[in-house]
């Protein structure tokens, strides 16, 4: 037998280190209760089909005949531990050849039921280089349905955490060329300081990288399998060139974002200035993975009520200044709205109804009674004339576009307050906030249009009347005393506006929590899964960041 390969039994729990055994080594451990090292052997009589949940000997004893297999390149028999061998054997097999993983010391950490927390640190070596790339991951042993033998479940990510169905490990020549992103002031961007960006800078690396003027370098990466889907740098074994991309972030704005989501286990924040239509910050927690900032498709909740708004300017329908009713609850066509807590509002106006947030008014004042033959299209129609939701925006990066889809019934009722079949996510409702503060307008960009040489998303300006109205209401709600926004802005510099959001979704018992504001040349919204009033949590969020700006 060949030395090297350590097992140890440490507090009654196992332990496979596979220290110094390369590939193509001997898969050698103690017995679990102790003694000489052996070579493992398996009973070949067929075994009684055991039926039941795992039991803690059987997670055990599996996870480490499979840790100890893949710790020594054994391919195909890790494979035969799992619960998919077919998938799992081409997978274990790349990770040898494909990332070129020379040796690897995996240690598993105490099982939590079924469940086995491990490390890895794998030596990836090519063209004479050798590197280390440690990460953690876990397994999950399951019963096999048709033998009853315990097994691994596999899943991409027992071999990385960041690994796909359709992805794969690679190791060799870089497909795109390095970059260094950078501010509007030319500050270096990186992921270990601004850890939502990193996504950002994946992708602009694999669009702009060439023309950025970068050159190729040596790396460990999980090639996506997809043109569309950035590939992610895992490790860099000799650095190229990096070419400068200049983006569009401030790093001032950008740390305040980060900094403001990571009090939240799910939250996102987008801020766009209003003027150019520049982001200026972009911050997710969890910070890495899904960028639902850009990407996320949420209902809004009462954020939309500044498109609503407008639609009712626009049709003549109600003013700033006129008197709308606000009862407690309203019937469309057989469906019930109502405020929260079921508040009303007596002889108020359309400014006092928006600043309070009342569900009933906006909704009231656009029955079929009461409008001038407002068409169920007619939200949408204002939402992409004058607020470019709806249209294709081009920002440099992948983001997913807002949506106010045709509806009808009571589901027309609901889009007024923001729920429904509208979906947003957070750059979505900053440009609405950016579009009213300057009148018009700016599809949001991350990097000049000459990359890639994208052309922008263009929308007609807001007419003055409407653009002065929603700035009254969105300033009295940020300000005025019973302003369901105006203690988040307390500190935000004037002038400014906002609008509070609360958007129900089902099986969720607490509201996801919309926020949505701007000061001076800023404008920024946030949204915090289960976090309940608009105010309570995504205001904090915002405030955040535009006193930042």
């Amino acid at each position: 037998m060949r030395s090297g390969a350590k097992v140890a039994i440490v507090g009654g729990v196992f332990a496979v280190v596979a220290g110094g055994v390369g590939y193509g080594g001997y898969n050698l451990w103690n017995g679990v209760t102790g003694g000489e090292s052996t070579v493992s052997t398996r009973n070949e009589a067929a075994p009684e089909k055991r039926s039941g949940p795992v039991t803690a000997e059987e997670t055990t004893a599996t996870s480490k005949e499979f840790l100890a297999a893949w710790a020594a390149g054994e391919s195909d028999k890790a494979a035969q531990l799992t619960n998919d061998p077919v998938t799992a054997g081409p997978a274990l097999l790349a990770y040898k050849e494909g990332a070129k993983v020379s040796k690897a010391v995996i240690t598993p950490g105490t099982p939590v039921g079924t469940k086995v927390p491990f490390t890895v640190r794998a030596t990836v070596s090519y063209e004479g280089v050798s590197k280390d790339l440690s990460y953690a991951s876990e397994l999950t042993v399951v019963r096999g349905q048709t033998t009853g033998r315990p097994l691994v479940q596999w899943k991409p990510t027992v071999l990385h955490p960041k690994l796909t169905a359709d992805a794969t490990l690679r190791t060799g020549t870089a497909k795109v060329a390095s970059v260094k992103a950078v501010d509007r002031n030319g500050v270096e961007l990186t992921k270990e300081k601004y850890p939502s960006l990193g996504v950002i800078i994946d992708t602009l690396r694999q669009r702009y990288g060439a023309q950025a003027g970068g050159t190729t370098g040596v790396e460990t990466w999980i090639d996506s399998g997809s043109e569309s889907v950035a590939d992610v740098p895992l490790l860099v074994l000799r650095q190229g060139k990096p070419g400068t991309i200049e983006t569009t972030i401030d790093a001032k704005v950008q740390a305040a974002a980060e900094k403001a989501v990571k009090a939240y286990g799910q939250a996102s924040v987008a801020a766009v200035e209003p003027s150019t239509g520049a982001i200026r910050a972009v911050a997710n927690s969890p910070a890495e993975g899904f960028n639902a900032a850009f990407q996320g498709q949420q209902a809004p909740g009462s954020t939309m009520k500044i498109v609503t708004a407008a639609m009712m300017m626009e049709h003549g329908i109600a003013g700033p200044g006129d008197r709308v009713e606000c009862p407690p609850d309203v019937q469309w066509l057989g469906r019930t709205f109502q405020n929260l807590d079921r508040f009303e509002i007596k002889n108020g106006t359309l400014t006092e109804a928006f600043r309070r947030s009342c569900n009933t008014a906006f909704i009231k004042a656009i029955t079929p009674l009461n409008a001038k033959n407002v068409a169920d299209t007619a939200l949408g129609e204002t939402a992409r004339r004058y607020f470019g939701i709806g249209a294709t925006w081009e920002a440099g990066v992948p983001t997913t576009d807002g949506s106010v889809p045709a509806s009808d019934g009571p589901e027309t009722a609901a889009s007024y307050i923001g729920q429904g079949k509208i979906t947003m996510n957070a750059l979505n409702v900053a440009s609405l906030s950016a579009t009213v503060k300057n009148g018009g307008f700016r599809q949001p960009y991350l990097v000049a249009k000459e990359y890639g040489d994208r052309e922008f998303a263009g929308a007609e300006r807001l007419p003055a009347g409407i653009t002065s109205g929603l700035q009254k209401m969105m300033r009295s709600a940020a300000t005025a005393a019973d302003g369901t926004a105006t203690k988040a802005m307390a500190g935000v510099p004037s002038p400014k506006g906002a609008k509070t959001g609360s958007a129900e979704v089902d099986n969720q018992g607490t509201s996801n929590s919309w926020f949505t504001g701007y000061s001076g040349d800023l404008a920024a919204a946030a949204v915090v899964q289960a976090g309940g009033h608009g105010g309570d949590a995504a205001g904090p969020v915002v405030a955040q960041v535009l006193k930042a700006g």
